[in-house]
């Protein structure tokens, strides 16, 4: 299986709460992962709100923050240039999405085109997770 993972799924590999274990499921099952360029930023600013104001989950934050570093090399980066940014552009018009989820749809669908081999998208993202159906994707969870 080719997986492609958007923040909201990713999230859950490193932070334990509902989905996680499912998340890690699917990304054991997967031959690659792919993910986006801005997932990086995306993953660490949500790591990082969530342990804001809680010193308790400081420790935990820190050992997230490692983990996730240390398995970036290991994901498949999708690259963000112009075209994708129109195709994201016309994907937020059609779907009403968000602009980092349409991002992230347009990277999917575009990372599909190239490898020529249907993917996987998971997401969390309700909105996220119609349009990819919409457009033919085939959606996790």
């Amino acid at each position: 299986m080719i997986l492609y993972i958007d923040t909201s799924a990713l999230v859950k590999r490193y932070i334990d709460e509902e989905g996680t274990d499912e998340v890690i499921a699917w990304m054991n099952q997967a031959d690659i992962i792919g993910t986006a360029l801005v997932t990086r930023a995306e993953l660490v600013a949500t790591l990082t709100r969530a342990t804001r104001g809680n010193r308790s989950l400081a420790k935990d934050f820190l050992e997230s923050l490692d983990e996730f570093r240390g398995h970036w090399s290991h994901y498949q980066h999708i690259n963000i240039d112009d075209a994708l940014i129109i195709r994201a552009d016309s994907l937020a018009s059609i779907y009403a999405l968000r602009g980092y989820d349409a991002i992230h749809l347009a990277c999917a669908l575009t990372w599909q085109d190239l490898l020529n081999s249907p993917i996987t998208l998971a997401t969390f993202d309700k909105e996220l997770h119609e349009a990819a159906e919409k457009s033919g994707i085939q959606v996790f969870p």
